[in-house]
Formats: structure tokens, C-alpha cells, sequence
């Protein structure tokens, strides 16, 4: 999950941080939706493609990442790089942790979460210690019956990727060409149309396990969209486009609720959509969103809102979607009877989000700024 975090007096991409906000949404509405399918019946699901966030996250990271820091190296060291990152990434990350530790017994289903009412405290509280340090829990270790490598904040397993990526770009990616790039960019695109067009369910979702196939998919999902993103930063200069939050919002809704097509007989179509969406109509809404400029004091504030509140919503919203899960399977709720309590579960994830931001993130990130990176 991308943060844009631009260092010294390098441009803003305030329209960058107001789609983050409307996909980071979409995520939270694509959970809640998908508390009535439980992933069993995909062709009746709301929000059909909702899990594509994660995948636009990525190519906006890549894009990030390549404008902010690219042409920093000279002046910066590699621990600079890594303190700044995890400055930005990691308090919110041990939030997430400690709110879903706090509902983790508050959403003991045992229809909906087998294991969670034979998990002893101490093991909740090892899960939790391992969540601070965002190593991957061994699919032996659930405490939930959902094979997460994160049980207590299951999105956090992007912010996992997210690192690697990362790490990846501050040790070898950094120094390759943009032939290079564009080499491995096409390898890449090419691995994950593959992938999704000769997946069994007809989708890239997956990643969140601790398992070979969903180890595949996570880097699958990871480098494409993260070597496109750094590519775009370095060849293409934005243009001047108007009206480009509103076009862009309009493009992330659609592709995320585009109607799964296909069917069940021709299921690779599908991920032929999804691949595609992915390779081709991701970058060029980041390009679109680079080209832009807000205009007007309300379009800047709502772009601004969204972006801040966009980090702390994905990584503190899934606790009430654990909660929410529970309650409507173990009293068999049908979506029209539990529409009031997703409309509640929807606004308390968006005021805990911004009250995450407010009373913890930020403070706590300049504090750790000063106390860790001298010369910002």
C-alpha cells in the first residue's frame, strides 16, 4: 500500500494521493460486499474486482518511489532510504496489529472463523508480536482458519510485498537501465497475463497465505505493477490534462466494479480483464493523475482528505470487516437486513481511520523523523 511521501520541494501529486483515497474506498466497500459470498460464489459478487486496489497501489508505489528517490542516491545512503520507509509504513502497520488484537475475540464466530475459539491468549499475543515486525505467519500458526500470514489485519500482507519491493529497488532495481526496465517489464506483464488467463477461478486475487501458490501470486501482483509504475516515473513526462481527479476516480470505480464477465464456461475471460486492467489501464490512469492539477481550494481539500485518510483506512478497517463477517454469518443476515449495520461499518472505518491519522500517525512519524533521519 503506497504512501506518497515526496522528500525536499519536489512536486506534489495531490491527484495521486485523492485516487489512492477512492481505490483504498473501493477496498473497504469490496469487503463488506464481500461478507455475502464468503469468495464461494465469485459470479454474484458486489464490487466485483475490488482486490485490484492492491495492484493499482503498486504501480502508484512504483511511480512514487522512482520520482522521489531516483535521482536522491548521491545524497542519500541506503539506511536513509530504509529509515524514511519505514518511518512512513510501519506505524500505522503495528495500529493495524493492535486493533485487530483488540476484536480479535469480539469476532469469535465459529461459523465464519473455525480456529478462533480454540486460540489461547498467548498465541493471539505471539501473533501479534510477529505482526510488528511484518514477518509472514507459517500457515501452522493460524489462530483464525483463514490461512492469512496476518490473522489479526489480513491487508497488511500487501505492506509485506510492498517492503520486499522496496528493498528491492533501494539494494538493484535503483541502478538499472531503463533498457533493463522495460525488458523486465514486458517479462513481467507478459508472466501475469498468463497467470490470470489460465487461472482455475479466472482471477489474480490471492497473495495473503504463507503457501506456495499464493507466494506465486503475491510476486506475481507485485512486479509487474511495481516495475510499470517505476518505468512510467522515468520516461513519460506528464502532459496537462484537465478535470484529471474526476476522469481518473471515474476510471478506478469502474474498473474495480466492472461486472465479472465470462462466466463460468469461459472463466478465462475474466482474467483476460483483469490482466489487462492491470497491465494497460492502471499506468495510464497514473499517467492521467500526474498530468493533472487540482483546481480550486474544495478539490484540493477532497483530494488531500482522501490521500491522508487512504493508509490508515486500509490498514485499521479490516478489524470491523472480521466483526461484520461474524455477526452475519452466525445469524444468517441477508445483505437488505444488514444494510444499516454496513452503512455503521463503512463511516467507523473512515472516522477510525482518520482519527489513526491525527492522533497517532502523524505525530508519531514526526517524532521518529526527528529522532532518526538528520538531514531531511
Amino acid at each position: 500500500m503506497l504512501n506518497t511521501s515526496f522528500p525536499d520541494s519536489k512536486r506534489h501529486y495531490e491527484i495521486l494521493d485523492g485516487l489512492r483515497g477512492v481505490a483504498a474506498i473501493m477496498v473497504l466497500l469490496f469487503h463488506i460486499f464481500e461478507t455475502f459470498t464468503m469468495g464461494e460464489h465469485l459470479h454474484q459478487r458486489y464490487v466485483n474486482h475490488g482486490y485490484l486496489a492492491v495492484d493499482f497501489f503498486y504501480v502508484l508505489s512504483g511511480f512514487v518511489i522512482g520520482y522521489a528517490y531516483d535521482d536522491r542516491w548521491g545524497r542519500m545512503t541506503l539506511g536513509n532510504f530504509f529509515k524514511r520507509r519505514v518511518i512512513r509504513l510501519h506505524p500505522m502497520i503495528i495500529l493495524g496489529m493492535v486493533i485487530g488484537a483488540l476484536g480479535f475475540y469480539l469476532s469469535a464466530s465459529s461459523v465464519a472463523f473455525p480456529l478462533i475459539g480454540h486460540t489461547p491468549v498467548w498465541k493471539m499475543l505471539l501473533m501479534l508480536v510477529l505482526g510488528f515486525t511484518l514477518l509472514p505467519a507459517l500457515p501452522s500458526m493460524d489462530i483464525r482458519g483463514w490461512g492469512e500470514m496476518h490473522p489479526l489485519d489480513s491487508p497488511a500482507w500487501s505492506l509485506f510485498y510492498e517492503y520486499v519491493a522496496n528493498i528491492l529497488y533501494a539494494l538493484f532495481i535503483r541502478k538499472f537501465s531503463n533498457t533493463v526496465l522495460a525488458v523486465l517489464v514486458f517479462i513481467f506483464g507478459c508472466v501475469l497475463i498468463h497467470f490470470t488467463v489460465t487461472s482455475p477461478i479466472g482471477e489474480v486475487s490471492g497473495g495473503w497465505s504463507l503457501n506456495p501458490a499464493n507466494i506465486r501470486i503475491g510476486f506475481t501482483r507485485l512486479l509487474y505493477p511495481f516495475f510499470a509504475g517505476l518505468l512510467l516515473s522515468r520516461v513519460c513526462k506528464p502532459g496537462q490534462l484537465k478535470y484529471a481527479f474526476l476522469c481518473c476516480s471515474i476510471m478506478v470505480i469502474v474498473a474495480l466494479s466492472f461486472p465479472r464477465i465470462g462466466g463460468s464456461e469461459h472463466i478465462w475471460l475474466n482474467g483476460l480483464y483483469e490482466s489487462c486492467t492491470i497491465v494497460f489501464i492502471f499506468p495510464l490512469i497514473v499517467y492521467m493523475g500526474a498530468s493533472g492539477k487540482v483546481e480550486g481550494k474544495k478539490a484540493s481539500k477532497v483530494c488531500k482528505f482522501f490521500g491522508d485518510i487512504s493508509y490508515p483506512l486500509y490498514l485499521t478497517h479490516y478489524p470491523l470487516i472480521y466483526w461484520f463477517t461474524g455477526w452475519v454469518a452466525d445469524n444468517h443476515i441477508s445483505l437488505e437486513n444488514a444494510m444499516p449495520v454496513a452503512i455503521l461499518v463503512f463511516f467507523s472505518s473512515i472516522i477510525i481511520a482518520y482519527l489513526s491519522l491525527k492522533l497517532y500517525d502523524i505525530p508519531v512519524r514526526k517524532w521518529l523523523s526527528k529522532r532518526f533521519i538528520a538531514n531531511r
